[in-house]
C-alpha cells in the first residue's frame, strides 16, 4: 500500500508537469517586463480616447507614454507670459489614471519653438525666459513626470553645436543650466538628453563629453535617448551596440526613443497602396534583430519607446516630402498588430 501511494504521487507530479503550459507573452510590455519599460508616443486623440482603437493598443501593450507634441514649447506657451496647459494636463492625467510612466518631451528644443523666443537676442533675458519656462512646466507636473527630455538635439552629426538661439546667446553652458534648473524644480524626475543619429561617431563623442562635463560639475543626468529614426539597413547593429556601450561607460542609462523603421527610399513613394510581402518580412526581421540587441543589453537600457501607435499616425508619412506612405511602426492603419509584433514576441 505504501509503494502504491508513492507511485500515485509520482504519477501525479509527472502529469502536472506535462500539463503545465509554456508561458508565452502576448503583449509587448509583458515580454519585456523584467528588462525595460515599453513606451509609445501618443497624440491628443489617443490620450483623450477619441481614437479608442489606438487607445486600447496603448493600454494593452505599453507601460509608458510620451506626448508626441502636446508638451512642446510652441503649444504650451505660444505667446510670451501665456501658458496653455489644457492638452498637457489631459496627457498627464491619462498617464496617471492608467498607471503609465509619463515622459515629459521636451523642455528645451530649437525646433517647434515659438517665434517670440527666437526673437530674443539678450543672453540675460533668454536665460530668464528659459528658467521661467522650466519652472512653469516642470514645476506644474512635479512629482507626476517619470522623466524629462531636458535638452533635445543640441549637436550636429559631426559633434559641433547647433547654432540655435540658446547656443548663440548663452553658449554651451545653456545645457548645464537647463539640467541644473530642471533638477532644482523637480528632484524626483529623471533627466535625459535626447538626439537622433546618436550612432554617428562625432555626435557620440560630443554627447559623451557633455555627460562627463555635467557629472564633473555634479549636475544630474540619468540617461541619453538614442532616437531610433532608422531604416531597414542603417544604422548597423554593430554601430548601435557600440553606442549603447559608449554611453553606458560614460555613466548613464540608455533609452531607445522615437523608434520607427522607414521602409521607403528617401525620395520615392513606391508602396502607396500596400506594403509588399518581401518588404514586410524585412521590416519584421529588422525589428526582431533590434529587440534581440536591446534584450541583450537590458542591463543598460531602461526604456524603449516607439514613435507612434500605428502607421497612419507616423510623421514619416509626410517626411521629407508631403504625401508619402510609410509603414514604420508596429501596428497598421487598421490597428492590427503587424508581423513585426509577433516577430518580437517570438524572441521568447
Amino acid at each position: 500500500m505504501k509503494y502504491l501511494y508513492i507511485i500515485c504521487v509520482l504519477l501525479c507530479v509527472y502529469s502536472c508537469r506535462e500539463e503545465e503550459p509554456t508561458a508565452k507573452p502576448h503583449t509587448l510590455k509583458a515580454a519585456f517586463a523584467n528588462s525595460f519599460i515599453m513606451g509609445v508616443a501618443v497624440n491628443k486623440a489617443q490620450y483623450t480616447s477619441k481614437e479608442i482603437d489606438a487607445t486600447n493598443i496603448v493600454l494593452k501593450h505599453f507601460n509608458s507614454i510620451t506626448a508626441e507634441n502636446s508638451m512642446k514649447w510652441q503649444y504650451i506657451s505660444p505667446q510670451q507670459s501665456v501658458f496653455d496647459f489644457a492638452d498637457a494636463d489631459a496627457f498627464v492625467n491619462f498617464g496617471i489614471e492608467n498607471n503609465l510612466k509619463v515622459i515629459g518631451h521636451t523642455l528645451l528644443w530649437h525646433s517647434q519653438l515659438p517665434e517670440w523666443v527666437h526673437a530674443i537676442t539678450d543672453s540675460a533675458e533668454l536665460r530668464n525666459i528659459m528658467y521661467t519656462h522650466i519652472d512653469s512646466v516642470a514645476g506644474r507636473y512635479k512629482g507626476t513626470i517619470h522623466g524629462w527630455d531636458v535638452v533635445n538635439e543640441a549637436f550636429h552629426n559631426d559633434g559641433s553645436f547647433r547654432d540655435t538661439v540658446f547656443y548663440k546667446y548663452m553658449g554651451q553652458a545653456f545645457i548645464e543650466e537647463a539640467f541644473a534648473r530642471a533638477h532644482s524644480v523637480d528632484s524626483s524626475a529623471e533627466l535625459y538628453y535626447n538626439d537622433y543619429n546618436m550612432t554617428f561617431e562625432g555626435k557620440r563623442n560630443a554627447v559623451v563629453d557633455m555627460i562627463h562635463n555635467l557629472k564633473n560639475k555634479n549636475i544630474r543626468i540619468d540617461a541619453v535617448g538614442m532616437q531610433g529614426h532608422w531604416n531597414l539597413e542603417h544604422p548597423s547593429l554593430e554601430d548601435i551596440e557600440t553606442s549603447i556601450i559608449a554611453y553606458t561607460n560614460a555613466g548613464v542609462d540608455v533609452m531607445i526613443t522615437e523608434l520607427d523603421i522607414s521602409v521607403l527610399p528617401r525620395d520615392e513613394n513606391p508602396y502607396e497602396q500596400e506594403l509588399p510581402e518581401h518588404i514586410e518580412n524585412k521590416l519584421s526581421e529588422r525589428y526582431k534583430s533590434l529587440f534581440q540587441l536591446f534584450y541583450k543589453h537590458r542591463n543598460k537600457i531602461s526604456r524603449v519607446t516607439v514613435w507612434g501607435v500605428h502607421d497612419g499616425q507616423s510623421w514619416l508619412n509626410n517626411h521629407p516630402t508631403e504625401g508619402r506612405t510609410d509603414y514604420p511602426l508596429l501596428f497598421d492603419r487598421n490597428y492590427e498588430a503587424k508581423n513585426c509584433v509577433y516577430a518580437i514576441l517570438n524572441i521568447f
